[in-house]
């Protein structure tokens, strides 16, 4: 099949179309290479992809690449996804995952598509106290820009699929991590401090929980549900590993043999949702997915990789100081 995916280039959906291209099918990439784009990490299978260059809120150019390339499957995962810096710029965040779903569903609509699927979060759903799981029955209550922002991009397809018989299919995954991630999420971001032995900013007293997924398992969670998901169906996708921010980044300096006194607890994030946790039966009992990576392996995995790849970390360092100082305030 030909499979089209927009936010091809970023951290997760670069893994998912390299798994597709492994499986032999015909792949598509509309990326605009934003700051966290990267076309470095499509590697070598770069050349079995076609890739364009292009903003997914641009209708006509979106109606166009549809019309020359016909894809049987549309995976929409452009987004920008980073919660602290909706909270600096939301516009942004309502630009591309917002107007930009819109785009591609109307697009798709007129391409006559047969499967579109369309990512969300597991934010969509708030926050959750010390018990308890989301399902996907659970009301929608997003707190963050971000959030909001994909709320309603989960909605569209929704919609999308009642009003105009658009085959959506909406999934949920909790937070990913592993290789290529860009260093403004939690995991990268302590490596790099770690390895240069500066402090490590942790939110608050590092006490706020989530679900951590593996990158290569959600990209074949993904695969999963275009061969046996149903449209009009919205399915959560976690891997029951719960940990605390604060027991993740000893995880780490764990694992490179450094300090927990290099731990700094810093100003916590304006409405910092506590804990997220999913319940995943619907989607495990209808695909019989199953992790691969527990969190011990996943995250021992990511550490050797950067430790690998340091020269690819170390290159988006400048460009992120700025940030850094701004989101993580004492």
């Amino acid at each position: 099949m030909k499979i089209l995916i927009t936010g091809g280039a970023g951290f997760i959906f670069s893994r998912f179309a390299k798994l597709c291209v492994e499986k032999g099918d015909e792949v598509v990439i509309i990326d605009s290479l934003t700051y966290a784009g990267d076309t470095a990490r499509l590697g070598f299978f770069m050349q079995n992809i076609n890739f364009y260059k292009e903003d997914v809120t641009n209708g006509e150019a979106i109606k166009g690449i549809l019309k020359a390339e016909k894809p049987d499957v549309i995976v929409h995962a452009a987004a920008e996804s980073h919660v602290d810096r909706s909270i600096i710029d939301a516009g942004p965040f309502i630009d591309s995952n917002t107007k930009g779903t819109q785009v591609m569903l109307d697009a798709a609509r007129h391409a006559g598509v047969e499967l579109f699927v369309n990512i969300a979060t597991d934010e969509v759903y708030g926050e959750l106290g010390e018990s308890g799981q989301f399902y996907e029955t659970t009301p929608i209550n997003p707190n963050s820009p971000y959030s909001v922002s994909k709320a309603a991009a989960d909605m569209l397809g929704n919609a999308y699929f009642r009003t105009y018989g658009l085959p959506v299919i909406t999934l949920r995954p909790s937070n990913n991590y592993g290789p290529f991630q860009y260093p403004e999420k939690l995991i990268p971001v302590v490596f790099l401090k770690a390895y240069q032995n500066s402090p490590i900013p942790v939110y608050g007293t590092g006490m706020n929980v989530r679900e951590w997924l593996y990158v290569d398992d959600a990209a074949r969670a993904v695969y999963s549900i275009i061969k046996h998901g149903r449209p009009g169906e919205s399915y959560n996708i976690g891997s029951g590993e719960e940990r605390d921010n604060l027991t993740v980044v000893k995880s780490i300096l764990d694992i490179m043999g450094k300090p927990h006194s290099l731990i700094e607890f810093v100003k916590d994030r304006q409405g910092h949702d506590f804990r997220y946790s999913l319940n995943c039966d619907k989607f495990k009992n209808e695909t019989a997915w199953q992790i691969e990576y527990d969190f011990q392996k996943g995250i021992k995995a990511t550490i050797d990789w950067y430790m690998d790849n340091i020269d690819w970390t170390f290159k988006k360092i400048e460009y992120l100081k700025k940030y850094w100082e701004t989101a993580y305030a004492k």
